[in-house]
């Protein structure tokens, strides 16, 4: 009996030593066709000719172009503010005063040694120094006291008022005037009022001519230069565009986080009725162009050690060819030698990951099209014809 038991189970357990191998042998076999097929598609495309941009893009916020921070050329107690924030002015129109009673005593006092010193003897060398300084003095004293009534160097809106009435405000010595319409002036600076030491009494900007400073990458930032032409898109505004020109980059960077940025300017041409100062914008600066341009999609091209192929079908086969490549967009690449217009070359793109593959070779850029279409994040755009 126990014979008989032995004898089924040796063959039950053959029969699963079996049934276990192949079963291994099957999933060897799937694993070995998935690493097979998990390769590439390839298409075709057709060299083109074309107009060819690159671009770099960076986020910014839009403020006024022209701003300035006003404070009084003399000294003294704020007495009246004719103005609030938000309020529309004109140029010259008077924005605020200050005790003008000290100044016009100082004036009168300096035109009195004026004329003492106008009557005494001006012919000596001594009595004309004393008239020349009695002179400046009276010069002095009616500057300060023009210099307690601040008016509006230009048409804008108040953006800030940083004072009341009954503040004590001293004048910055280094402020220059703007004159006003009446024939007074206003002059700007960094301090000017007890409750703000880093800005101006009142803040004024002209709401129709804006900027946009936008971080652009150290990378980005060296292709940049003044002059060059940009698009604005605002993120509350779809379908609203503006057109501009680089107005600034500044020499020294910012790093935060370990990237380094630098700041550039991009004043617009013409602002949008709809848009309005703080607004978040976004700035396209075009860096480079080539007009009637041989093209294909970036993904036709391949490079490795410094060189760039691409694969051409001749009579049907696939042929590598080294080329010389322009401007790089980003779904265009700028073929200035190595193709003509009209051939077709292929493109192949990973479907999927492999482990045979060397990663010897790089693609530019993604799936390209046969036309250029603008790119996607302001790296580059081209119109196919």
């Amino acid at each position: 009996m126990r014979s008989v038991i032995r004898g089924r189970a040796l063959l039950v357990n053959s029969a699963l030593a079996v049934l276990l191998a192949g079963g291994v042998g099957f999933a060897y076999v799937s694993l070995g066709d998935d690493e097979a097929t998990a390769s590439a598609t390839t298409r075709t495309t057709t060299v083109m000719r074309g107009d060819l941009t690159t671009s770099v893009a960076a986020s910014g916020s839009v403020e006024s172009a022209t701003k300035r921070a006003l404070t009084f050329a003399g000294s003294g107690t704020v007495t009246r503010i004719h103005v609030k924030v938000g309020a529309t002015v004109k140029k010259g129109q008077k924005l605020a005063e200050l005790d003008r009673t000290e100044a016009q005593e100082q004036l009168d006092a300096a035109r009195a040694e004026l004329a003492v010193a106008a009557d005494g003897d001006t012919s000596t060398a001594q009595g004309y120094a004393s008239y020349v300084q009695a002179k400046n003095a009276v010069s002095a004293a009616q500057r300060a006291l023009d210099g307690t009534v601040l008016y509006a160097p230009f048409a804008g809106t108040v953006t800030a008022v940083n004072g009341d009435v009954g503040d004590a405000a001293s004048g910055s010595s280094g402020a220059s005037g703007s004159a006003g319409s009446s024939g007074s002036s206003a002059s700007s600076g960094s301090s000017g009022s007890s409750g703000s030491s880093s800005s101006g009494f009142i803040e004024l900007a002209d709401p129709a001519k804006v900027q946009v400073t936008g971080s652009f990458t150290e990378s980005d930032a060296t292709k940049l230069k003044v002059g060059q032409a940009a698009t604005v898109t605002f993120a509350a505004l779809p379908g609203v565009t503006a057109q501009g020109k680089v107005a600034a980059i500044d020499s020294t960077p910012t790093t935060e986080n370990n990237v380094v940025t630098f700041a550039v300017t991009i004043v617009l041409d013409a602002k949008p009725a709809q848009v309005r100062i703080g607004q978040t914008a976004a700035a396209t600066v075009t860096v480079s162009k080539a007009d009637d341009a041989l093209y294909v999609p970036n993904a036709a091209v391949m490079s490795a050690g410094g060189q760039s192929t691409v694969t051409v079908l001749e009579n049907g086969r696939p042929v590598v060819k080294s080329v010389t490549v322009g401007i790089v967009g980003s779904s265009g690449t700028e073929i200035t030698s190595g193709l003509s217009e009209g051939e077709q070359v292929r493109i192949t793109v990973a479907t999927g990951t492999s482990g045979t593959g060397s990663g010897a070779q790089t693609q530019r850029g993604g799936f390209g099209g046969g036309g250029m279409v603008p790119g996607g994040g302001g790296r580059g755009t081209g119109g196919g014809r």
